[in-house]
């Protein structure tokens, strides 16, 4: 793994895990009629904060676009789940909470994981499979897996339906990562012209959407505890299969090396389900109604 790739992957983690803070600072004061709706993204946007979070946001998944353009989508995903990290410090100033033992756990956890994944999963990159059923299977999957649980989310939106969301929001992205990278390939092999004429870019731009619709959503109906853990969580297993699937990424597959990997992978979840749900992230108490006029810059 080169310096550059992980100075561009944390760096992008940094600016994620901070934007998300923002934005769930400002969501939860959207109305609720705005549930699932375009509605909330032009409510949210005349909020100083929000808009703050989503430029952060942007700057984050351009620099992870750039680490995905040099190393491979099983390298890169673990170092950005590391946001949450970053989304505790920013936390941390606000609710004045210490780390205490599940903090650091968490914290060992996650860094763990991410560091036993990598060593022992050693992710190299590959030729990409020709397959277009094996490639459109997987994304298939990833997609239709966020349906659900976006149709389950409707039915539960102020109990199990933030988490929800926030998994197929992670999904989602999962995909939209490996598109990304597809389509950074396409631009350097023929330019703006090999990358219009595709479908990928396309597709990056209607799955972001989608994406931060489900986000905001969830950060609207329940406290980063409730949504940041499962959004952190499903986004670089998702990346992880797509890149193993049909990018072509390569992992060892020795049993020792497996077991390894899936230690590793087991320690990213639980690091980020214990730091998800600590203390220190800003509890966010949802009213049970809310109309347009409280959505106010905090």
């Amino acid at each position: 793994m080169s310096l550059q790739i992980l100075i561009l992957a944390v760096t992008a983690a940094c600016c994620l895990g901070f934007g998300f803070v923002l934005q769930q600072n400002a969501a939860q004061k959207a109305p609720l009629s705005d549930f699932l709706s375009p509605r909330i993204l032009l409510d949210l946007m005349k909020v100083p904060r929000w808009l703050g979070g989503i430029g952060l946001m942007v700057v984050g998944m351009a620099l992870g676009a750039m680490a995905l353009g040099q190393g491979e989508i099983s390298l890169v995903e673990p170092l950005l789940a590391t946001n949450l990290l970053f989304a505790l410090m920013l936390s941390r100033r606000q609710t004045k909470q210490p780390l205490g033992r599940q903090g650091w756990t968490g914290l060992a956890l996650l860094a763990g994981g991410v560091t036993a994944f990598i060593v022992a999963g050693q992710p190299q990159g590959g030729t990409p499979t020709d397959s277009p059923l094996r490639h459109w299977l997987i994304i298939g999957v990833m997609v239709g897996a966020a349906l659900v649980l976006t149709t389950y989310a409707k039915r539960s939106r102020l109990s199990s339906g933030p988490a929800l969301l926030a998994t197929a929001a992670g999904l989602l992205y999962g995909v939209q990562d490996a598109l990304t990278r597809v389509t950074g390939q396409r631009f350097a092999e023929g330019g703006m012209t090999e990358v219009l004429t595709s479908w990928q870019p396309f597709a990056v731009v209607a799955l972001g959407l989608t994406g931060l619709i489900l986000v905001q959503s969830a950060f609207e109906t329940a406290s980063l505890r409730m949504s940041l853990p499962a959004l952190t969580a499903a986004q670089p297993l998702a990346g992880i299969a797509c890149g193993v699937g049909f990018l072509g990424d390569r992992l060892r597959t020795d049993a020792g090396a497996l077991a390894w990997e899936a230690a590793g992978l087991a320690g990213i979840v639980v690091g980020i389900i214990m730091l998800g749900t600590h203390s220190a992230m800003p509890s966010g108490a949802v009213q049970p109604r809310r109309v347009a006029p409280a959505l106010q810059t905090p």
